[in-house]
């Protein structure tokens, strides 16, 4: 294609195809991972579109192929830094297997139909749901409506019995958190959990209590924050140690994520006065960054993320169809 023929300014695949001295066809099946193309065409046409700055219309190519390459991650609770952890990781493994996303912000559990309608306007190939403030209900509505083709669950738990959930094995992470407790000495613990909603689910609660009552013959009083953030957890924290006689103040706070333990041990030493772990213990799960530092040495259970996002890419890929819990890695730290 000459110069005067092309007009609008825009690089096209005729361009590529003329500078490379390849047909357009050539050009097409050179952007396409999986496509039959000798290796000297491809690299011939790829250097050619890259002295251009040219780059393929996605969005055409999936309304010719009926499949887009992209995924949206619908998402909230942006306090919670493993929320920053997660979208990371993910979108990290998913842009190198050649799946691009796109992030919509679910703000609350009435914003949720409207996140997933925004998502199957875009004719994404999937929507991976990791925000809080869901249900399932509302889950399936939009699978009932037909709006998204596949539709998962990741790092949240759903009785939907047509999402797809991939997430950490809780039974197997509270057992063991539990268990180096025992062992530890500790007799006493509160379980600090996140809001009590009917939204999307954690079962580190129910695990946590079940086994303790499994091994001891005891119950596990439980309080919640209003969010998964320092500042609620401080307060309900602040709230339950003041209001209890020092003498029967639990002996370690089993808490359902990092964010709330760090914000029950700043309670701990800085709104009561005491020491973690000599006076009470404190325990997380999820291991972010800042539960190694040396402010809160916290004692935790860390997520298997890169293995959830590459089960995530097989289901993407056809190749899975059920349910996936995994096995972490518990991390001790001082903090307990």
């Amino acid at each position: 294609m000459d110069e005067a023929s092309n007009t609008s300014g825009v690089v096209t695949a005729d361009d590529v195809a003329a500078a490379a001295g390849v047909s357009r066809w050539t050009v097409a099946r050179a952007f396409k991972k999986d496509a039959s193309i000798s290796r000297q065409s491809r690299e011939r046409v790829l250097a050619a579109a890259e002295a251009l700055g040219y780059a393929p219309d996605l969005l055409a190519s999936g309304l010719a192929s009926d499949r887009s390459s992209l995924v949206a991650i619908i998402t909230n609770d942006f306090n919670n830094p493993h929320k920053l952890v997660l979208l990371e990781r993910l979108t990290r493994i998913l842009w190198s297997a050649g799946w691009g996303t796109l992030l919509v912000h679910m703000s609350d559990s009435d914003d949720a139909s409207a996140a997933l309608m925004a998502a199957s306007q875009r004719r994404v190939d999937a929507a991976v749901v990791i925000g809080t403030r869901f249900d399932d209900r509302i889950l399936g509505t939009a699978l009932g409506a037909r709006r998204l083709k596949k539709l998962v669950v990741f790092a949240r738990y759903s009785q939907n019995p047509n999402t797809l959930v991939i997430a950490c094995d809780d039974t197997i992470a509270m057992r063991q958190i539990a268990d180096h407790l025992l062992e530890g000495g500790y007799r006493r613990p509160v379980f600090v959990a996140g809001p009590d909603t009917q939204s999307a689910k954690l079962h580190r609660k129910t695990a946590f209590e079940a086994y303790w009552r499994e091994r001891t013959g005891t119950a596990v009083p439980v309080v919640h924050a209003e969010a998964y953030d320092f500042g609620p957890a401080i307060a309900r924290v602040t709230e339950l140690l003041t209001a209890t006689p020092r003498a029967d103040h639990p002996d370690v706070l089993v808490c359902e994520n990092d964010i709330i333990a760090i914000g029950a041990m700043d309670a701990i030493r800085y709104k009561l006065g005491l020491r973690v772990p000599e006076d009470i213990a404190v325990t997380g799960f999820d291991d972010i960054p800042l539960s190694s530092s040396p402010a809160y040495q916290l004692t935790t259970y860390r997520q298997p993320i890169t293995l959830m996002a590459q089960k995530l890419l097989e289901v993407l890929n056809g190749k899975l169809s059920e349910d996936v819990f995994l096995e972490g890695r518990f991390v001790t730290r001082s903090s307990a």
